[in-house]
């Protein structure tokens, strides 16, 4: 069964252009022309991709990212911006997007990123022995669950996948382009601001009040996790 897209955009020629191209592609479309239809299309049926536009009457694309990140939806999301300003990015990022895509954009590079959210949400269950324990950290990805020690860590889709990529590699300096091409199947460039605000998520939530600082930033090359 071809995986089922939602495209909430109230511009209709973008929505209809994005529509076209990605059922060209083979993908089933659903179109929205606002973020409460958005919210309401998720709940009605949840997509395999949600495609979202920043700027929309009634509920704006952020908060739709925020609500279905509160209800403990991981569907991924790509969000859409004319906001050029690197705060404005990471503010998607920060909302519970998975993506982010500058306006204007080339079809083409949409439905790569398409296809690079698709298989990390589609890619097959580890074989084998698939709890990972690094330090106090235990990543079970059978389970799509993490601890530190006996706290269990609430996190979303890609905060889990860097915090897994993380454990499996402990006590190695894992680089930014490593990261990247591992998390999201490209790099966004040394001026992107994407990776070290999911590290400041994952910091946030696994050192809390009296624990050890886990995630060490070895600067200028990337990320360890290891005890200070």
């Amino acid at each position: 069964m071809a995986p089922r897209i939602l495209v909430a955009d109230d511009d209709r020629a973008i929505r209809e252009a994005v529509a076209r191209a990605l059922e060209l592609e083979g993908y089933e479309v659903e179109t929205v022309p606002d973020g409460a239809a958005a919210l309401d299309a998720v709940m009605r049926r949840a997509p395999d991709l949600l495609v979202l536009d920043v700027m929309m009457p009634s509920v704006d694309g952020l908060s739709v990212c925020r609500t279905m990140r509160r209800h403990g939806d991981r569907t991924p999301i790509l969000i859409l911006t004319a906001r050029t300003e690197v705060s404005d990015r990471v503010s998607g990022l920060d909302a519970g997007a998975d993506d982010y895509l500058p306006k204007p954009f080339a079809l083409d590079e949409l439905l790569a990123r398409t296809r690079a959210l698709l298989r990390r949400a589609t890619a097959e269950l580890p074989t084998g022995e698939a709890r990972i324990t690094a330090f106090d950290v235990v990543v079970d990805e059978l389970a799509r669950k993490a601890w530190r020690g006996d706290r269990e860590l609430e996190l979303t889709k890609t905060e889990f996948d860097l915090l897994a990529y993380l454990a499996r590699n402990a006590g190695i300096v894992c680089t930014h382009h490593a990261i990247y091409e591992a998390i999201w199947e490209y790099d966004f460039g040394p001026d992107s601001k994407a990776l070290a605000v999911y590290i400041g998520y994952l910091r946030r939530k696994t050192e809390q009040a009296g624990e050890d600082r886990l995630i060490q930033t070895v600067r200028g090359v990337g990320y360890s996790l290891r005890p200070a």
